[in-house]
């Protein structure tokens, strides 16, 4: 009896429905031996059909093609599903209560952590039960050509599959978003520790070094930083014609030494011209690929040193990301595997693109940097005093040390000026701030103390014109800019007196050391008693001078606060440590400044530090002569005369008859314009100098005789006569002085 002629039995009939009910017995028993002998057939025959299904997937789902450890796994999964559906369909089990196998939910957690989508990950599944349904299909139309029970069976079994389908997925569906949630939780955990690591100095080098060891430590075997010529030479430089030039400026590997890298770091190199890494630093675009072992990309087997390297290590998975940053290209950061198996994912491209564009920007932060701290070092560095002038009142030696933090170059400034009367000028200043600004507003300080220098003016009221000219720049600057402030320590030592006058505008008096006495070691470094006066720019202040005598020998060091403010001691502690290393045996000054700046200062100080060391020598009193003139005019023969004998006692007769013409103008001045006392003074030094001095404080001027005037043109006559001439005034009167170039033995 058939199923339609149960069918079709009278309704009144008892036997139709028991027939029924045995008919359909029948037949189930019939679909569970079908499935069960199609089911043993399928597992006979599983590796065969595994290989097939993976085929079909690679055809319907390209995508898996990018990964080859999921294809790998994916064919182990393809069949333990066959034995699971074997074993259950063989068994009578049922179906929809069996578990997918362990390989199945690790092939998906496998597919999150290489970054594929879930989408394909279903699809994958969908096509892989499908093509087991269709083996089944045709296993059980071998086995009978029953069309109702190959079609109960069918419909029993998509049943059967449709459960087990949404089931199963539901595991890999999870399986999958645990994954995914605990890498994405990975990857904020490694890109917050980039942020940590990478841009802790404002060196190129260095945080370029710092992207390479995140790399390597995470997620590549092998990390190399190059950056473009622009990008180093300067600034705002474009890119030159032709193919591209990169320096390796920074590279990590799993293997000490870099072995798996054929350009060493500190090397340049030429970007093949339409290769992969010239593409992505014409387009920005990051680069991604798997390398086949047959061929492998030209710019990476360009050399035989090239494909020895990629053949020994086995480097298989490459990526290139552009250095991008505020608009410009930069260079490249390049990854790669060899010891990790895996290829990089778009997970792992998405983390080095995070990690490469805050790294771009940190050097690009760092070439600014360093931009800006040259130019400012430079011009500082162009404003202060290369070589002290020759001068016979000091013995000096200098140094200046620039910060080595972020902060920048600063305006620390030292000078040696000399003045007349074979006096010298010590100068140590320091202008509050840092970078470019700092430097020039320091060499306009520093122009200013010369020009105020040239007056002659005694160190207090230097500083007061300084204020002024401080507060001027103030009222100068835009409100946008910072308040200009400085600090500054002006010193003059005469060494004919041994008198050293000192006067400070905020900044830190200096230390002496005065020579040792015979049998004895040297005096401690002692700061003199001179008051502070306050930092340049407050206007209005006063300021006060202080004189110190000296014996000859004594050693003054001038220095900016960067010598004697560092982190690790007080302040005390480093004044100890100067003092300390001031007063140690050297064999010169320069030594001096080496022990000094050995002693105080670490690698990279924290400010700019300015040090001026002067030791004071005495002018022998065998080279000044002096004479009170009395208010006479018939008095001025004699001073000639006086003048005359003392030349020729110096060797210096070439000189009598221009320093004759000067004598008798000067004294001549001094007697008719200004008040006694009058004294005349010669000093035989690196020139001969001759000084006027009398009580008024009027100072004479140039000024042109016409043709009838019996006056006016004896100082046209001293200017052409010196070399040099002026007026300096004192507490009480003035004195006019001449120089006179010595004659060449």
């Amino acid at each position: 009896m058939t199923s339609a002629s149960c069918l079709v039995q009278p309704s009144g009939s008892a036997r139709a429905p028991r027939v029924c009910r045995a008919y359909i017995a029948v037949v189930e028993s019939d679909v569970d031996v079908i499935l069960s002998k199609a089911a043993r057939g399928v597992v006979s025959r599983a590796a065969e059909l595994a290989d097939q299904l993976s085929q079909l997937l690679s055809v319907k789902v390209p995508e898996l093609t990018e990964y080859e450890d999921i294809v790998t796994l994916g064919g182990a999964s393809i069949a333990d599903n066959i034995a699971v559906w074997g074993d259950a369909l063989e068994n009578g089990l049922d179906l929809t209560r069996v578990e997918a196998p362990l390989s199945f939910v690790e092939y998906a957690r496998r597919f999150a952590r290489e970054g594929g989508r879930i989408s394909t990950l279903l699809r994958t599944y969908r096509y892989g039960q499908a093509g087991l349904l269709r083996a089944m299909l045709a296993e059980m139309n071998r086995l009978t050509k029953d069309p109702e029970l190959i079609n109960a069976a069918t419909v029993k079994l998509s049943g059967m599959i449709l459960s087990f389908i949404d089931r199963t997925s539901e595991q890999a569906v999870a399986a999958y978003q645990e994954e995914r949630d605990r890498w994405v939780q990975r990857r904020l955990s490694l890109v917050n520790e980039a942020n940590v690591r990478v841009g802790t100095t404002l060196d190129i080098a260095g945080t370029a070094d710092e992207l390479a060891a995140v790399g390597t430590d995470y997620f590549a075997d092998l990390v190399a930083v190059d950056l473009l010529d622009s990008a180093l030479l300067e600034r705002d430089a474009e890119p030159a014609p032709g193919p591209p030039t990169l320096h390796r400026v920074a590279q990590r590997s799993v293997w000490e030494g870099c072995p798996d890298s054929v350009v060493k770091t500190g090397q340049s190199y030429i970007c093949p011209e339409g290769s992969e890494p010239a593409q992505v630093l014409a387009t920005g675009q990051p680069w991604r690929r798997r390398l086949d072992g047959s061929k492998p990309p030209a710019w990476l087997t360009q050399s035989p040193d090239h494909r020895a390297v990629v053949a020994e290590y086995g480097i298989h998975s490459v990526l290139v990301l552009p250095l991008q940053a505020r608009g410009k290209t930069l260079g490249l950061a390049q990854f790669f595997r060899h010891r990790t198996a895996a290829s990089f994912s778009d997970d792992d491209l998405l983390l080095a693109q995070e990690i490469t564009k805050r790294t771009a920007v940190y050097i690009d932060n760092a070439r600014r940097y360093t931009h800006e701290r040259s130019t400012a070092l430079t011009l500082q560095r162009s404003l202060l005093q290369r070589h002290p002038p020759e001068q016979s009142a000091v013995e000096v030696a200098s140094r200046y040390q620039p910060a080595g933090s972020h902060a920048g170059v600063g305006g620390d400034w030292y000078d040696v000026i000399p003045l007349s009367g074979a006096r010298v000028a010590l100068v140590v200043g320091d202008v509050i701030g840092h970078g470019i600004h700092a430097s020039a507003t320091m060499g306009r300080l520093r122009m200013a103390v010369r020009t105020l220098a040239d007056v002659d003016l005694p160190p207090d009221e230097l500083l007061t014109h300084l204020d002024d000219v401080v507060v001027r720049l103030q009222q100068e600057e835009s409100p946008a800019e910072d308040e200009i402030s400085a600090t500054c320590l002006y010193a003059v030592y005469d060494p004919v007196s041994r008198v050293c006058s000192l006067a400070s505008a905020g900044h830190a008096p200096p230390r002496v050391v005065l020579p040792a006495v015979a049998g004895s070691a040297p005096a401690a470094a002692a700061p003199p008693d001179l008051p502070i006066g306050p930092p340049l720019g407050l206007g209005g202040l006063p300021f006060e001078t202080v004189e110190l005598e000296l014996p000859e020998g004594s050693l003054l060091a001038l220095y900016t606060d960067g010598l004697t403010e560092h982190r690790s001691r007080t302040t005390g502690d480093e004044i100890d440590v100067l003092s300390h290393a001031l007063t140690q045996p050297a064999t010169s000054l320069e030594r001096v400044c080496d022990t000094v700046l050995g002693a105080l200062l670490p690698d990279l100080p924290q400010d700019d530090v300015a040090l001026l060391l002067a030791r004071t020598r005495a002018l022998d009193v065998g080279r000044v002569a002096a004479w009170d003139i009395p208010s006479d005019p018939a008095a001025v023969a004699g001073a000639r005369r006086n003048a005359s004998e003392q030349l020729a006692a110096w060797g210096l007769e070439e000189c009598a008859f221009i320093t004759e013409l000067i004598v008798s103008e000067l004294v001549t001045n001094a007697i008719r314009y200004g008040r006694p006392p009058v004294r005349l003074r010669l000093i035989h030094d690196r020139s001969l100098v001759c000084e006027v001095s009398d009580a008024s404080s009027t100072a004479p001027h140039l000024r042109r005789a016409r043709l009838f005037d019996e006056g006016g043109r004896g100082l046209m006559l001293v200017a052409q006569l010196a070399q040099r001439w002026g007026t300096r005034h004192g507490r009480e009167g003035k004195i006019i002085w001449t120089e006179q170039d010595l004659p060449r033995r």
